[in-house]
């Protein structure tokens, strides 16, 4: 599908306060927990003023300045999980958006939202935070293996952005490689090589995805279809 045929929206901006969680008998400081705010925001290359990205080793940062979801996999897991209707930043997304699902935007493709432009880098592998704030540590691989997973943002001209704002398409990666099936990098299955050699191709794919693919990819080569845990 082409992206210049969906109406794509920024529906809801949200950020967060770093907040103590419990797990596994122990206190975790976490940004998962993101509220909706009202008034314009400024986006800068390390992400939104006003929120917090507590760990820089998995969030945060250039290739992971600004994490989004879009409201057709909200509604998708109220369906599944028979719950909700969940508040937008449930699941620790900046933007809460329309006609963006994982399986019509690609790595790389690059967007013009408020005065922002942003390049799309990798999808989002959840971690336990997911899980704590779902209430349900089995979420996280239900999440994962879903496809349903949203994507990161890099900050390529800051600026400002407001709920309400049209996402206009600029550019769509020529490799042509969608979030749903990204995932499969990092799955065990027959395309996870052909899925790899592919995102390894693209130049805007984030240096932490490029360097745990180009492991993921020498772990096959020297043992088979076994992939790196």
């Amino acid at each position: 599908m082409h992206l210049g045929l969906i109406a794509m929206q920024l529906l809801t901006i949200s950020v967060a306060k770093p907040r103590l969680i419990e797990h596994g008998g122990r206190r975790v400081k976490t940004g998962i927990y993101k509220e909706p705010v009202a008034t314009p925001v400024r986006a800068t290359a390390l992400g939104l003023e006003g929120d917090v990205q507590v760990d820089r080793n998995h969030h945060g940062g250039p290739d992971k300045a600004i994490y989004v979801y879009t409201v057709e996999n909200y509604r998708h897991w109220e369906r599944v999980l028979q719950r909700g209707p969940f508040p937008h930043g449930q699941f620790g997304e900046n933007f809460t958006v329309s006609g963006m699902p994982d399986e019509v935007i690609h790595i790389g493709d690059r967007f013009r939202v408020g005065t922002l432009l942003v390049e799309v880098t990798q999808p989002r592998v959840p971690c336990f935070k997911l899980g704590v704030k779902m209430g349900d540590p089995d979420f996280v691989p239900r999440f994962l293996h879903s496809g349903r997973v949203g994507f990161y943002l890099r900050v390529l001209e800051e600026g400002e952005v407001r709920a309400g704002d049209a996402i206009v398409p600029v550019r769509m990666d020529p490799l042509g490689l969608n979030l749903q099936d990204s995932m499969l990098a990092r799955l065990p299955g027959p395309r996870q090589a052909e899925i790899i050699d592919r995102a390894l191709k693209i130049e805007a794919l984030s240096q932490a995805w490029r360097e745990d693919l180009e492991k993921r990819r020498r772990a096959l080569l020297r043992t088979g279809p076994d992939p790196v845990p």
